[in-house]
């Protein structure tokens, strides 16, 4: 008898907007890990088709570690809630607060009709709580949203590949195939809200999926491991589906960079 193993995805709502999408180049390099050396986020990663040993798990939380007291500047590291180096912003804090309110909630349509009922409108609703509009600088032909608000932070000097603070926003790309052409051509095409940031580097986001808000995880040291050995802790969540003969893909993998609310 054979035995199949079903894999939960967290399949994406058309997240990126009904606008026709520009055609990028084809997407950029998966981005090392941030804040730790480009030896440790890439020779350390494992294929997805395989799992983290537990000494590779153990070495990647040394040197997460060992960084976050290079960054803080030797202070005392607690992980908690709001994460563990420093405390948020007022407006992160706000931000957070109204993501974690809006998580079980199936349709954004019943919260608010102001916004799509998708990933931008959910980072939407969580940066008003904050005070700061994510759209209100427009968009250009053929933008989608999470483009948009991308090129927003770009513009304003908000992008970075350090380690995230809550509040924060993701972006990914290639989550789904949003121009149907079977290609991996579609460039940002979801946006979620950071939660929280483990000590081991594992960052909790919510965001807008398929089956409405809720959270995933993803660990940038470990970018093409779901798992970390048979029974360990999940590293990153799935975030494309395997479809026409292609394999399923991780939050790690299709991850692009986050964005600070202070300079958005």
């Amino acid at each position: 008898m054979r035995c199949v193993l079903l894999v939960p995805v967290c399949l994406l709502a058309a997240c990126a907007g009904s606008v026709p999408a520009l055609r990028p180049a084809a997407p950029a390099p998966a981005p090392s890990a941030p804040g730790v050396p480009e030896q440790v986020s890439r020779g350390e990663a494992v294929e997805s088709s395989g799992a983290a040993s537990a000494e590779e798990v153990a070495r990647a939380l040394s040197t997460t570690v060992e960084v976050a007291r290079l960054v803080s500047g030797g202070s005392s590291l607690r992980a908690s809630h709001l994460g563990f180096l420093g405390a948020p912003s007022r407006a992160a804090a706000l931000i957070v607060e109204r993501a974690v309110q809006l998580v079980g909630v199936k349709q954004l349509g019943r919260v608010d009709r102001g916004v799509p009922d998708d990933c931008s409108g959910l980072v939407r609703l969580a940066y008003m709580k904050g005070g700061i509009d994510l759209v209100n600088h427009g968009f250009l032909n053929g933008e989608n949203a999470v483009s948009a608000i991308y090129r927003r932070a770009k513009e304003r000097g908000a992008l970075h590949q350090r380690r995230p603070r809550p509040g924060d926003l993701v972006f990914f790309q290639e989550t789904y195939d949003r121009n149907r052409d079977g290609k991996r051509n579609d460039g940002m095409t979801h946006i979620a809200v950071v939660e929280t940031v483990e000590l081991d580097g594992t960052v909790t986001f919510i965001h807008r999926g398929s089956k409405g808000i809720a959270r995933s995880r993803m660990n940038l040291l470990f970018p093409r491991t779901h798992r970390a050995g048979q029974s360990g802790a999940v590293l990153n969540d799935f975030l494309r589906a395997a479809s026409k003969g292609q394999r399923a893909w991780l939050t790690g993998e299709l991850f692009v960079g986050f964005a600070s609310p202070t300079t958005l």
